[in-house]
């Protein structure tokens, strides 16, 4: 665990905005960029979370820089691309990692619930990959675009209406993108984790019963993966060895989402998975 994917070096030369940078999966794959000698900008709304990422990277040997931005803006998307150049050169790579995500059942979802996660996941990765491709299409320079997805993109995702819509969505925009912009020499391609603990887990995830009760047993490969692994898949899709791959999704995940049961166990409606009591009955208090 403690190489690399990919040759030392890399990365010198190149920069590489990671959304969402800060924290979790996001800090990883920043981190890993920044290990093979890129220059990494930071996104995120949380002064404490860029902090975090910026400093995650330069321990790893990489330089860094932290930039505030909402990624459901298109303005605040703008600057914070301009910063980035400013400060550490034209954009070659993005990593579309920034999301939101939360249990809860369709019917309880409020409007602003489904408008917020959507608006994070789907409207962000386009408007920030619409961003760079503006930014290199005039100075006919190539680039990379990894979209963050989720294997319930293809599956469909109870408890998680939302997130499971939007990053359809955003499988959507791989395949669409990666045709309209291969002219321009502008690779979109996803990166689609499996079970991967990590410290920054979302709370109300991590409090759903049984979260992490036998998690090596649920993955055909016997464990569950680590932040490092994932973040090899995104340097190599970014690559020079990667050149001639567009519109893929690399799911990393042990063969997880592809296992199936000869016969199937009792169905639990997700309310009970969840540990919900019946529709219109209050919620109670968590401990």
């Amino acid at each position: 665990m403690g190489a690399s994917a990919l040759p030392s070096g890399t990365y010198e030369g190149s920069v590489i905005i990671v959304t969402g940078g800060g924290t979790g999966l996001g800090k990883a794959i920043a981190c890993e960029f920044g290990r093979l000698g890129g220059a990494v900008g930071v996104l995120s709304r949380d002064e404490a979370h860029r902090e975090a990422g910026v400093a995650a990277v330069e321990d790893a040997g990489g330089r860094a820089l932290g930039v505030p931005c909402d990624i459901r803006d298109a303005e605040s998307i703008t600057r914070a691309f301009d910063v980035i150049e400013a400060g550490l050169g034209p954009i070659d790579a993005l990593i579309n990692n920034a999301a939101g995500n939360f249990p809860v059942p369709a019917e309880d979802m409020s409007p602003n619930a489904w408008r917020t996660v959507v608006d994070i996941v789907l409207n962000g990765t386009y408007l920030c990959s619409r961003e760079l491709a503006r930014r290199l299409i005039p100075t006919e320079r190539a680039g990379s675009i990894v979209n963050v997805g989720a294997s319930y993109a293809w599956t469909g995702g109870p408890g998680f209406a939302h997130s499971a819509a939007a990053k359809a969505g955003v499988k959507n925009l791989v395949e669409t993108l990666s045709v309209e912009w291969a002219p321009y020499g502008i690779r979109v391609n996803g990166l689609v984790p499996g079970l991967i603990p990590h410290e920054d887990e979302v709370a109300s995830i991590a409090a759903v019963p049984g979260k992490y009760e036998g998690q090596d047993d649920r993955v055909p490969a016997g464990r569950v993966g680590t932040p490092r692994e994932l973040a090899w898949a995104a340097t190599y899709l970014c690559s020079p060895y990667a050149t001639y791959i567009s519109g893929h999704s690399l799911v990393v995940d042990g063969a997880n989402w592809q296992r199936r049961h000869t016969v199937q166990p009792p169905f639990t409606p997700i309310r009970e998975q969840l540990g919900r009591p019946p529709f219109g009955q209050p919620i109670p208090p968590r401990p």
